[in-house]
């Protein structure tokens, strides 16, 4: 483990221990001269302890993240930090920029890693954040959401043969993960190389806030620095439930091209056999059934009312005889987060 003892150094910017400092690292210029940085918050306790990054909007339009570790900064159990936090809430600027979840070579950033020095912008800012950020690290969180007109109920990714990474996963707090294996290119995947864990957090959709959600974030990201030592564990805190762990999932697709109406909400229990949404032809002459095939529970859904033949419109995870208790979670995990907002 890479303890923090000492000044830490960041994009060429000493730290001192019980120091707090935002570090602009410089990627590539914009074609117009103007240049553009990675910015990171960096939080430098005076007891040693662990490094640990968390960073949104990889996906430059996957903006919940970004909420997320800005309220997650303003928290005052940061006061006490044993270690180093990196927050890099911006991590693809020039898609955050452009309301895009690419980069403007077309790439996507996270399937560019581990990148290179003299590569394409995508190769050149995955390699950037992964020599200055994520190679100094310890542990680190990424913050996702579903794509433009795609929402995902909360749930963590990760693969969980990686050593710390089940423990992170388990201490989020969330109802659902996900057995991810790890996808070439991936920031997960250039961590993993280098032995550091990563879990994902997935929930919401492209280019919106969700309130619920982003408050489950922000108390999941506190969750995993307690977990993980940066935070002293709450006495008064009531452990939280360990999610249900899915390694299946697959998508249900339109049946026919038209006007959809989805009958299900995010997070609920389907049976095989059961008609989850409607396809209408718009001139009102047919309506087409669209019937789950196996049981599991929806754990993202386009928002779009308008789709082609075979869309993928459902993804639901398999819990197999686990669902009941999926249930039960979740219905704990909307009272908590209702309540809150209510």
């Amino acid at each position: 483990m890479a303890r923090s003892r000492g000044a830490i150094d960041i994009g060429g910017i000493s730290i001192a221990p019980g120091e707090k400092k935002t570090v602009d690292i410089p990627v590539a210029p914009l074609y117009t001269h103007d240049d553009l940085s990675i910015s990171v918050q960096v939080i430098h306790g005076r007891q040693p302890g662990p490094i640990a990054f968390v960073c949104a909007a990889v996906h430059g339009d996957e903006i919940n993240g970004v909420e997320i570790i800005r309220r997650m900064l303003k928290h005052r159990s940061l006061r006490n930090l044993r270690g180093t936090l990196l927050a890099i809430p911006i991590v693809n600027i020039y898609g955050f920029l452009n309301h895009s979840r690419y980069l403007p070579d077309g790439r996507d950033l996270n399937r560019s890693f581990p990148g290179s020095e003299a590569g394409s912008l995508a190769a050149r800012v995955a390699n950037t954040f992964l020599r200055e950020i994520v190679l100094k690290c310890d542990y680190g969180i990424d913050l996702h959401t579903g794509a433009r007109h795609r929402a995902n109920f909360p749930q963590i990714r990760a693969d969980l043969d990686m050593p710390g990474a089940r423990a992170m996963t388990e201490a989020f707090g969330v109802p659902l993960a996900i057995d991810a294996k790890i996808r070439d290119g991936s920031l997960r995947e250039a961590a993993g190389d280098a032995g550091i864990p990563v879990i994902l957090y997935e929930a919401g959709e492209a280019l919106r806030f969700d309130e619920m959600y982003i408050r489950a974030g922000v108390s999941g990201v506190i969750n995993v620095l307690r977990e993980v030592g940066l935070l002293r564990r709450s006495p008064r805190r009531k452990p939280v439930p360990a999610p249900i762990v899915s390694d299946q999932s697959s998508w249900l697709r339109a049946p026919e091209s038209g006007i959809l109406s989805t009958l299900v909400p995010l997070g609920a229990k389907i049976v095989a056999g059961e008609t989850v949404a409607v396809v209408a032809d718009p001139l009102g002459s047919s309506e087409v059934p669209m019937v789950a095939t196996h049981d599991g529970v929806v754990i993202g859904r386009t928002n779009l009312p308008l789709v082609y033949e075979g869309d993928a419109v459902f993804h639901v995870a398999r819990y197999g005889r686990q669902t009941a208790l999926v249930e039960r979670h979740l219905e704990q995990f909307h009272e908590e987060y209702e309540s809150q907002i209510d």
